[in-house]
């Protein structure tokens, strides 16, 4: 069922907050899926850079570069009138200068047409962040678990834990809200950090790992499709199980081809 829905904007997130409204987001990568969920309720979409792991294959997101965000952020453009964009920045494409940084950021935004970019880290990149918001770019923050430092973490690991550990999350939280960042996500971080965070901070918080208190939760939406069935990080639930359906389908398909039955006389034309 098509659901009617009005525009979310960065100005939306903020009003939701406000009012106690939870932001719903989800990952997408092509324009197929745009379209849906364009046609659902949900409030807005990331272009991850996990695209690297979920359409190319790759065992992490180091490798994806700015013109793989663009062409997959543009396709998710393109499906999509009122579920608002927002467009990773990848690994290496912000961290070398800040004048390269803001490049990258307002190539991302001028090919894609998406509305916000995202970029992962607290305090080290404060300035960078800043000077990406001052060029009129919207920038949503990430703390916690990011990705692209994963060999520096030796794997995907919660972050946060310890006293130490929390007020440096904490801290990389409010450096993105000092920066400008109109949001930040919050990955795999012990929940009542999380809380902690969202009640302190006055952007949204939106939470992937982080417990039910963030304002809003992401989750990459082939995992809550349940279309990986080996693969299941505690954080992700399913609801659907795309995958079986989809195997299903092929074998069916197949059978069909094999046996001649398709196509059938109603399928042919004369």
């Amino acid at each position: 069922m098509t659901t009617q829905k009005s525009k979310t904007t960065v100005a939306t997130f903020g009003a939701m907050k406000a009012e106690g409204k939870r932001i719903s987001m989800l990952t997408c990568y092509d324009y197929t899926t745009a379209r849906l969920i364009e046609e659902s309720s949900v409030n807005a979409i990331l272009v991850g850079d996990s695209l690297g792991n979920v359409m190319l294959g790759y065992p992490d997101t180091l490798a994806v570069t700015v013109d793989d965000m663009i062409t997959y952020g543009a396709a998710v453009v393109r499906g999509v009138k009122n579920t608002m964009v927002v467009v990773d920045m990848p690994f290496m494409s912000y961290q070398v200068t800040i004048e390269e940084a803001v490049r990258n950021a307002g190539r991302i935004l001028k090919e894609t047409h998406c509305n916000a970019v995202k970029l992962e880290g607290g305090q080290s990149i404060r300035e960078t962040i800043a000077r990406i918001v001052a060029a009129g770019i919207p920038v949503m923050g990430h703390v916690g678990m990011t990705p692209q430092s994963v060999m520096q973490y030796g794997g995907f690991k919660v972050q946060g834990r310890g006293d130490e550990a929390a007020e440096r999350v904490f801290q990389d939280a409010l450096a993105v809200q000092e920066a400008g960042a109109f949001a930040v996500v919050l990955e795999c971080v012990p929940a009542g950090l999380a809380s902690e965070i969202t009640q302190t901070l006055h952007i949204p918080t939106i939470g992937i790992g982080a417990g039910v208190d963030c304002d809003g939760q992401v989750l990459v939406t082939q995992d809550m499709l349940g279309q990986y069935c080996d693969y299941g990080p505690k954080f992700v639930r399913r609801f659907a199980q795309v995958g079986d359906t989809m195997r299903a389908a092929f074998n069916a398909y197949d059978e069909a081809v094999k046996g001649g039955e398709f196509p059938s006389e109603k399928e042919t034309f004369s």
